[in-house]
Protein backbone atom coordinates (compact mmCIF):
# COMPACT_ATOMS: atom_id res chain seq x y z
CA UNK A 1 0.00 0.00 0.00
CA UNK A 2 1.28 3.46 -0.94
CA UNK A 3 1.19 6.09 1.78
CA UNK A 4 0.76 9.74 0.87
CA UNK A 5 2.88 12.27 2.67
CA UNK A 6 0.49 14.34 4.89
CA UNK A 7 2.26 17.57 3.88
CA UNK A 8 1.58 16.81 0.19
CA UNK A 9 -2.01 15.85 1.05
CA UNK A 10 -2.57 19.18 2.84
CA UNK A 11 -0.93 21.06 -0.04
CA UNK A 12 -3.12 19.28 -2.61
CA UNK A 13 -6.23 19.97 -0.53
CA UNK A 14 -5.35 23.67 -0.38
CA UNK A 15 -4.76 23.78 -4.15
CA UNK A 16 -8.17 22.14 -4.74
CA UNK A 17 -9.89 24.56 -2.33
CA UNK A 18 -8.28 27.57 -4.02
CA UNK A 19 -9.38 26.29 -7.43
CA UNK A 20 -12.97 25.86 -6.23
CA UNK A 21 -12.86 29.31 -4.67
CA UNK A 22 -11.93 30.82 -8.04
CA UNK A 23 -14.90 29.10 -9.73
CA UNK A 24 -17.24 30.66 -7.16
CA UNK A 25 -16.18 34.29 -7.80
CA UNK A 26 -19.15 34.93 -10.18
CA UNK A 27 -21.59 33.68 -7.50
CA UNK A 28 -19.88 35.92 -4.94
CA UNK A 29 -20.24 38.91 -7.28
CA UNK A 30 -23.94 38.18 -7.74
CA UNK A 31 -24.51 37.82 -3.98
CA UNK A 32 -22.52 41.01 -3.28
CA UNK A 33 -25.09 42.91 -5.39
CA UNK A 34 -27.70 42.05 -2.75
CA UNK A 35 -25.66 44.17 -0.32
CA UNK A 36 -24.50 47.03 -2.56
CA UNK A 37 -26.02 48.60 -5.66
CA UNK A 38 -22.80 50.23 -6.78
CA UNK A 39 -20.58 47.77 -8.71
CA UNK A 40 -17.39 49.19 -7.15
CA UNK A 41 -18.74 48.68 -3.63
CA UNK A 42 -19.88 45.15 -4.50
CA UNK A 43 -16.44 44.36 -5.97
CA UNK A 44 -14.76 45.67 -2.80
CA UNK A 45 -16.96 43.34 -0.75
CA UNK A 46 -15.99 40.39 -2.98
CA UNK A 47 -12.30 41.23 -2.61
CA UNK A 48 -12.54 41.52 1.17
CA UNK A 49 -14.48 38.23 1.31
CA UNK A 50 -11.82 36.47 -0.78
CA UNK A 51 -9.05 37.93 1.37
CA UNK A 52 -10.71 36.65 4.54
CA UNK A 53 -11.50 33.27 2.98
CA UNK A 54 -7.92 32.75 1.82
CA UNK A 55 -6.66 33.69 5.28
CA UNK A 56 -9.04 31.17 6.85
CA UNK A 57 -8.82 28.39 4.26
CA UNK A 58 -7.42 26.03 6.88
CA UNK A 59 -10.77 26.36 8.72
CA UNK A 60 -12.85 25.18 5.75
CA UNK A 61 -14.19 21.64 6.22
CA UNK A 62 -13.69 19.57 3.04
CA UNK A 63 -16.90 17.89 1.90
CA UNK A 64 -19.10 20.80 3.00
CA UNK A 65 -20.38 23.55 0.73
CA UNK A 66 -17.70 26.10 -0.01
CA UNK A 67 -20.37 28.37 -1.50
CA UNK A 68 -22.27 28.45 1.82
CA UNK A 69 -19.00 29.03 3.67
CA UNK A 70 -18.05 31.95 1.38
CA UNK A 71 -21.52 33.51 1.51
CA UNK A 72 -21.40 33.37 5.32
CA UNK A 73 -18.02 35.11 5.28
CA UNK A 74 -19.43 37.76 2.90
CA UNK A 75 -22.47 38.38 5.07
CA UNK A 76 -20.30 38.69 8.19
CA UNK A 77 -17.88 41.00 6.36
CA UNK A 78 -20.75 43.25 5.29
CA UNK A 79 -22.25 43.31 8.80
CA UNK A 80 -18.87 44.25 10.28
CA UNK A 81 -18.49 47.08 7.74
CA UNK A 82 -21.97 48.38 8.61
CA UNK A 83 -21.13 48.40 12.34
CA UNK A 84 -17.92 50.31 11.69
CA UNK A 85 -19.66 52.81 9.46
CA UNK A 86 -22.41 53.44 11.99
CA UNK A 87 -19.78 54.19 14.63
CA UNK A 88 -17.94 56.58 12.31
CA UNK A 89 -20.82 58.36 10.59
CA UNK A 90 -23.40 60.51 12.30
CA UNK A 91 -26.62 61.15 10.51
CA UNK A 92 -29.43 59.29 8.87
CA UNK A 93 -27.99 56.85 6.37
CA UNK A 94 -30.29 53.88 6.87
CA UNK A 95 -28.31 51.35 4.88
CA UNK A 96 -25.08 51.36 2.88
CA UNK A 97 -26.85 49.52 0.05
CA UNK A 98 -29.08 52.55 -0.46
CA UNK A 99 -26.25 55.08 -0.85
CA UNK A 100 -25.75 56.66 -4.24
CA UNK A 101 -27.80 56.57 -7.42
CA UNK A 102 -28.73 53.35 -9.15
CA UNK A 103 -26.35 52.22 -11.87
CA UNK A 104 -27.73 52.54 -15.38
CA UNK A 105 -28.94 49.24 -16.84
CA UNK A 106 -26.65 47.48 -19.27
CA UNK A 107 -27.97 46.50 -22.70
CA UNK A 108 -29.00 43.00 -21.63
CA UNK A 109 -31.25 44.35 -18.89
CA UNK A 110 -34.80 44.99 -19.92
CA UNK A 111 -36.65 47.91 -18.41
CA UNK A 112 -38.52 45.38 -16.26
CA UNK A 113 -35.23 43.95 -15.02
CA UNK A 114 -34.14 47.44 -14.00
CA UNK A 115 -37.43 47.98 -12.15
CA UNK A 116 -36.98 44.68 -10.33
CA UNK A 117 -33.39 45.54 -9.39
CA UNK A 118 -34.50 48.92 -8.05
CA UNK A 119 -37.34 47.31 -6.10
CA UNK A 120 -35.02 44.67 -4.63
CA UNK A 121 -32.74 47.37 -3.27
CA UNK A 122 -35.70 49.11 -1.61
CA UNK A 123 -36.34 45.98 0.47
CA UNK A 124 -35.05 45.57 4.00
CA UNK A 125 -31.51 44.08 3.67
CA UNK A 126 -32.53 40.87 5.47
CA UNK A 127 -35.43 40.35 3.04
CA UNK A 128 -33.19 41.12 0.06
CA UNK A 129 -30.53 38.61 1.15
CA UNK A 130 -33.13 35.85 1.65
CA UNK A 131 -34.62 36.50 -1.80
CA UNK A 132 -31.18 36.57 -3.46
CA UNK A 133 -30.10 33.33 -1.81
CA UNK A 134 -33.24 31.24 -2.36
CA UNK A 135 -35.05 32.75 -5.33
CA UNK A 136 -32.13 34.04 -7.40
CA UNK A 137 -29.18 31.80 -6.49
CA UNK A 138 -31.14 28.60 -5.82
CA UNK A 139 -30.05 27.92 -2.23
CA UNK A 140 -32.25 25.66 -0.10
CA UNK A 141 -34.04 27.14 2.88
CA UNK A 142 -31.63 25.18 5.12
CA UNK A 143 -28.59 26.71 3.43
CA UNK A 144 -30.04 30.22 3.47
CA UNK A 145 -30.85 29.86 7.18
CA UNK A 146 -27.29 28.74 7.88
CA UNK A 147 -25.78 31.62 5.89
CA UNK A 148 -28.08 34.21 7.49
CA UNK A 149 -27.72 32.63 10.94
CA UNK A 150 -31.45 32.39 11.59
CA UNK A 151 -34.19 29.71 11.70
CA UNK A 152 -35.64 28.28 8.46
CA UNK A 153 -39.04 29.72 9.38
CA UNK A 154 -37.50 33.19 9.47
CA UNK A 155 -36.09 32.72 5.95
CA UNK A 156 -39.49 31.56 4.65
CA UNK A 157 -41.18 34.52 6.32
CA UNK A 158 -38.64 36.99 4.91
CA UNK A 159 -39.13 35.63 1.38
CA UNK A 160 -42.91 35.72 1.74
CA UNK A 161 -42.87 39.30 3.00
CA UNK A 162 -40.30 40.33 0.37
CA UNK A 163 -42.48 38.96 -2.44
CA UNK A 164 -45.48 40.81 -1.06
CA UNK A 165 -43.49 44.08 -0.96
CA UNK A 166 -42.11 43.47 -4.46
CA UNK A 167 -45.63 42.85 -5.81
CA UNK A 168 -46.76 46.15 -4.35
CA UNK A 169 -43.75 48.08 -5.67
CA UNK A 170 -44.00 46.59 -9.16
CA UNK A 171 -47.79 46.75 -9.38
CA UNK A 172 -48.12 43.00 -10.01
CA UNK A 173 -51.10 40.91 -9.02
CA UNK A 174 -49.65 37.39 -9.10
CA UNK A 175 -46.77 35.96 -7.06
CA UNK A 176 -45.89 33.69 -9.99
CA UNK A 177 -44.88 36.74 -12.00
CA UNK A 178 -41.85 37.48 -9.84
CA UNK A 179 -38.92 35.60 -8.37
CA UNK A 180 -40.19 32.05 -8.19
CA UNK A 181 -37.43 29.76 -6.94
CA UNK A 182 -36.00 27.31 -9.48
CA UNK A 183 -37.15 23.71 -9.11
CA UNK A 184 -33.64 22.27 -9.37
CA UNK A 185 -30.28 23.76 -8.63
CA UNK A 186 -26.71 22.55 -8.58
CA UNK A 187 -26.18 24.44 -5.30
CA UNK A 188 -26.57 21.35 -3.07
CA UNK A 189 -24.20 18.92 -4.79
CA UNK A 190 -21.12 19.49 -2.65
CA UNK A 191 -22.64 19.69 0.77
CA UNK A 192 -24.50 17.71 3.29
CA UNK A 193 -25.90 19.74 6.09
CA UNK A 194 -23.71 20.45 9.07
CA UNK A 195 -26.71 20.61 11.39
Amino acid sequence: MVTIDPVYQDYQLEINCRAELVTLVPALRAFARSFYRQPDDADDLVQETLKRALGSLHQFTPGTSMKSWLFTIMRNTFNTAIKHQRREVTGGEKDIAENGPSRPPSQEWTMRGHELETALHQLDPDFRQAVMLVCVMGASYDEAAEICDCPIGTIKSRINRAKTHLLEMLGEKSREEILEAPQHSGWHHASHRRH
